[in-house]
């Protein structure tokens, strides 16, 4: 008895050692390859695991099955190289061989666009998006591929996340970004080549949790305003969302990134476009690429009597046009009620983006995609006259006359101004101002515009002055 009780023991020892055994000869791969990814065309992109330390690795990709690449396991167990990826197509398999092998499948080579921000990224068909059970419903597109992050934050960086790649359905649709499906679709429509969106968001967040902490730390103007409120449906601190929602899939190969947030920084707005900065240079950083980031103006809201949101606005156009290979969509026209922080129509945001990707970073000719925008202004006898640029053919009003402009003597008091269009220029006057040296236009929390690009693209919110 005592025998079979001992070689029972040692059977079930024997066992739990064997599985150990080969648990460790397996290979691991982080979340972010699995099967249905998309790897960016015609680039270097890099691929790491771990396996067993020492042990030497062998990719086969099968767009080059003859060209296989090997690396081996450091004494961590991890290891990392690059492949080469061909032009847009697929699908293929992907093989990484070790003791324990692994093939992914359903593998495509196309675009890779980062989908981030706060809520109105973050909202999907569930949130009575416009349409969106009618989008959802047709939204069956195989060469469009999604991986979702989930909200998860920590305090250090994390090596993995829990989420897969998946095929875009009507399922997989309404479970996403409206912005960035719309924007993937758009691209896939245009290019017609696989295109995969990173959607990382979580709505509420400050632009800060998506900085490397030490970033936030060692800059004097950021940690001297960091923002500071607490809530107890999303972080607060410096780097948590970083940590686990950007940080896992870094360096995956990208074609760039798309942002939509700022509503939640409108209390610390003085430092906001110099966030942005550090924020993308973080990124462009991590992922090794000076890649495009493409963000969205915040839209008109009603924040109250103490609301900043028109200082945001400005920061982000500020953003825009200081910091290389990056571009605003400005969405004020697309706005059904100011009470709501979260604008319903998220088609046309996620065209918008689309489209400037198209034009900037594709270099498709799509006609107009910038909005207009304040380039100077010239005083003649007691009139304003108002330059823009990305004026492609002329202004047109929405209404019988433009009534959203303000203007102001050396007192700094504003009023009403009298607007004419007159072809790609304004021309503003006032009966109560002689000596005009200041103009304002939408810019507070709620002005919707009524100036328009021939085009249809809505002039961006400004001001002249900085009192």
């Amino acid at each position: 008895m005592k025998h079979c009780l001992s070689k029972r023991i040692f059977l079930v020892i024997f066992l739990i050692t064997s599985f150990i055994a080969s648990s460790s000869a397996k290979i691991i791969l982080p979340s972010v390859f699995s099967d249905n990814m998309v790897l960016q065309q015609n680039s270097e992109v890099a691929i790491w695991g771990w396996s067993i330390p020492g042990e030497a690795v062998k990719i086969v990709a099968g767009w080059n099955a003859s060209d296989t690449v090997k690396v081996k396991a450091d004494n961590t167990a991890a290891w990392k190289t690059t492949i080469k990826t061909g032009k847009a197509g697929g699908p293929y398999t992907i093989q990484i061989i070790g003791e324990g092998g692994l093939e992914l499948k359903n593998v495509m080579l196309g675009e890779v666009w980062i989908c981030s921000g706060q809520s109105n990224m973050e909202m999907n068909v569930g949130w009575n998006i416009f349409n969106g059970e009618e989008e959802a419903a047709k939204a069956n597109h195989p060469n469009i591929r999604i991986f979702n992050i989930p909200k998860i934050g920590a305090e250090q960086p994390q090596q993995d996340c829990r989420a897969t790649w998946t095929v875009c359905s009507p399922e997989t649709m309404r479970a996403t970004s409206a912005v960035g499906y719309f924007f993937a679709r758009q691209l896939q429509e245009k290019l017609n080549v696989p295109v995969g969106i990173i959607v990382t968001c979580w709505g509420g967040t400050p632009a800060e949790v998506w900085i490397e902490k030490s970033r936030i730390e060692t800059n004097p103007e950021l940690n001297k305003d960091i923002y500071n409120e607490q809530h107890g449906g999303w972080p607060g601190n410096p780097g948590v969302c970083y940590n686990s929602m950007i940080f896992p899939v870094i360096p995956y190969g990208i074609a760039g990134a798309i942002w939509y947030q700022g509503e939640s920084n409108c209390s610390n707005y003085q430092i906001y476009a110099n966030l942005m900065k550090t924020l993308i240079d973080n990124w462009r950083t991590d992922f090794k690429k000076d890649f495009p980031f493409y963000f969205v103006q915040i839209a008109p809201f009603n924040y109250g009597e103490n609301g900043t949101s028109e200082f945001v606005r400005e920061q982000q156009d500020l953003v825009s046009r200081t910091v290389p290979n990056t571009g605003m969509v400005v969405i004020s026209d697309l706005v059904d009620n100011i009470n709501d922080i979260h604008p319903k129509d998220k088609l046309n945001v996620g065209k918008r983006l689309a489209n400037y990707a198209l034009a900037e970073t594709y270099k498709q000719n799509i006609g107009a995609y910038k909005s207009p925008s304040f380039k100077s202004m010239q005083v003649e006898k007691g009139k304003v006259i108002l330059y823009f640029n990305d004026v492609i053919t002329g202004l047109k009003c929405t209404g019988k006359f433009p009534e959203k402009f303000l203007v102001a003597g050396a007192d700094r008091k504003f009023v009403p101004a009298t607007a004419k269009i007159e072809g790609k220029t304004v021309v503003l006057s006032s009966k109560l101002l002689k000596n005009p040296v200041a103009v304002r236009y939408c810019f507070d929390d709620t002005s919707m515009p009524d100036i328009f690009s021939n085009e249809g693209l809505p002039l961006s919110p400004f001001r002249t002055d900085n009192w």
